[in-house]
């Protein structure tokens, strides 16, 4: 599916296993992004290219890609979440990893991609999509407050990640 946003073209398809080293990269820039904003989201290193790997054989990551073809975001989108939903988990869109390459900040990528997963959740059925964020970090969780998602609530995973739970219901049409 094409969206276009400003003058630049961005499709969005599922990742493919020549994708992983791209999306392996993108995660690392913004691991090291965040540990420079003081922001304990994502630690350097958390996510492995064998766990990335295996996420897009199971058809769990998705890319958008620029006109050009550079990878401009990438995310994963599952339709379950008990470990961090735990006794919340519904069938909804579940939103994880959501990130833009550092050569697109600003560009409106993040949103243009959570529009694109509202859509596939309506043709899906669900009606809501979930996703969280550490609550150390109050800027990324007023951007999706500012996208339509409300908080709904917070779940301690571990000893220093509090995850804020957020969701966005969904109405009729894309």
């Amino acid at each position: 599916m094409g969206i276009r946003f400003g003058c630049m073209e961005m499709e969005i398809e599922r990742a493919a296993a020549e994708d992983a080293p791209g999306i392996v990269g993108m995660r690392r820039a913004a691991e090291e992004w965040l540990a420079g904003q003081g922001i304990w989201q994502w630690p350097p290193g958390l996510l492995t290219s064998a766990q990335v790997e295996a996420q897009i054989a199971t058809h769990e990551w998705y890319v958008a890609r620029a006109g050009d073809g550079r990878l401009a975001g990438a995310f994963r989108l599952v339709w379950s979440d008990p470990r961090v939903w735990r006794e919340r988990d519904a069938f909804a869109a579940y939103v994880h990893g959501l990130m833009a390459d550092r050569a697109f900040a600003g560009a409106g990528v993040g949103a243009r991609i959570l529009s694109w997963v509202a859509c596939r959740a309506r043709e899906k059925g669900a009606r809501m999509v979930r996703l969280d964020c550490v609550a150390n970090n109050p800027r990324l969780r007023q951007y999706y407050v500012d996208l339509g998602f409300s908080e709904v609530g917070r779940q301690k995973l571990n000893e220093r990640w509090t995850a804020v739970l957020l969701e966005r219901r969904l109405g009729l049409g894309c």
